[in-house]
């Protein structure tokens, strides 16, 4: 056998290797909890390099016992359109990058789908590699999981301070209570955070981040209330004609 058709065929099994093995983690994940993360053990390990006790507060909860006005918070926060599109929203796309041709302050245009194949499946960053798995993993999640699965991995894994995973852990450390008992007030101030939740903090929250608050829990209005499994929104509806006024 030539080297030529030796690599060809090894690159074949890698590719078929690749797919099998994301494709299968993808359906696993679609039932069974994300205990852990990339992020988490990114941060672990950044831990102990700056000589710091390891701090990994991460606790599962089903979507059901979390509060209702997450959800909506966190959609009209960081992604509007979020039951509406498909993993990826142009028109946000579209804003972005005129945006960013005339101004200094780049804008991104990450849906909640975008966010959470990056959150479990890979790394921070912001190589085109890294853009082009997150585009793939998007897309599978968004064919494979429904928008209730989604969201309820999404709020279970996202970063929402310093050791602190998902709504869970965040209720019980900066608000003393459980996720499914998070105040409206307090779930728009969880949601203002995210951008930047190891500057930014919901237990101890800056006059600007009292200021996104108010704007965020404006916004809600807007947002209609989160649909559960197997309840669809309808364009036609009136919820619908809220998000059609908001594109």
């Amino acid at each position: 056998m030539s080297k030529f058709r030796f690599l060809s065929r090894i690159i074949r099994w890698m590719v078929v290797a690749f797919f099998g093995s994301t494709i299968l983690a993808v359906v696993l994940l679609r039932f069974i909890p994300v205990y852990f993360t990339p992020l988490m053990f990114i941060r672990c390990a950044e831990q102990i390099k700056d000589g710091e006790s390891i701090k990994m507060h991460h606790h599962w909860v089903p979507l059901d016992k979390i509060s209702p006005h997450l959800p909506v918070a966190v959609m009209a926060s960081e992604d509007q359109r979020f039951l509406l599109h498909h993993g990826f929203d142009y028109k946000a796309i579209e804003k972005a990058v005129e945006h960013n041709m005339l101004s200094k302050k780049k804008r991104g245009a990450s849906t909640i789908s975008q966010q959470t194949a990056k959150n479990v499946f890979l790394w921070p960053g912001r190589s085109w590699i890294r853009k082009g798995f997150e585009v793939y993993f998007t897309t599978l999640i968004e064919l494979m999981w429904s928008k209730q699965r989604i969201m309820e991995v999404y709020l279970n894994s996202i970063e929402m301070g310093p050791g602190i995973y998902g709504a869970q852990a965040v209720a019980e450390d900066n608000f003393g209570k459980d996720a499914v008992d998070l105040f409206r007030g307090e779930c728009a101030l969880i949601a203002a955070t995210l951008p930047n939740p190891l500057k930014f903090s919901s237990k101890d929250p800056s006059g600007y981040m009292l200021k996104r608050k108010r704007q965020i829990e404006q916004q809600m209005k807007f947002i209609p209330s989160f649909p559960k499994e197997g309840e669809d929104i309808d364009p036609s509806t009136s919820a619908g004609g809220v998000y059609r006024n908001m594109r």
